[in-house]
């Protein structure tokens, strides 16, 4: 039932209670009290509105890969930190390979993808490299995630 809950605001996070429960087949307040335990517990962290980026102004979106000296705990954090708080970084990961993280970055064109770069991202100390790709046109960036395994 909470697989079938977490789908379907997956598709639909303003779907109104009395609807998610007919959808789900459980009585209104059955399936309230669900939702608030699935929120409660995590599993549903939270609604937010989907904005074009296009029509937000942020026609550019960028893939960075960063390069890290002196691996540690602390680096790690005190870098996590700085990337989050710039906000055209729209994803930051944390990866294996040739590279230490994986930075996800809307911009509105490449003159603030310099910037973004130059002035904010490469100023972050412990960072040592960075190689970009950018994306030509986006076919699918979010989704509803596969919740087959989910029991």
């Amino acid at each position: 039932m909470d697989r079938a809950i977490v789908a379907r605001l997956q598709v639909d996070g303003r779907i109104a209670n009395v609807d998610l429960a007919d959808a789900v087949s459980l009585s209104p307040s059955a399936c309230l009290r669900r939702v608030k335990a699935l929120e409660a517990s995590g599993i549903i962290a939270g609604y937010r509105a989907d904005v074009d980026r296009i029509r937000a102004g942020l026609g550019l979106t960028v893939f960075i890969e960063l390069s890290v000296e002196g691996h540690s705990r602390e680096t790690a954090s005190r870098i996590e930190h700085a990337l989050t708080a710039i906000p055209a970084v729209v994803a930051c990961y944390v990866i294996s390979g040739t590279a230490d993280f994986f930075v996800e970055a809307a911009v509105p064109d490449l003159a603030s993808y310099e910037e973004l770069l130059l002035g904010q991202i490469l100023t972050i100390p412990s960072i040592v490299g960075a190689r970009s790709t950018f994306a030509i046109r986006t076919v699918l960036s979010r989704g509803p995630l596969p919740l087959d395994h989910w029991r």
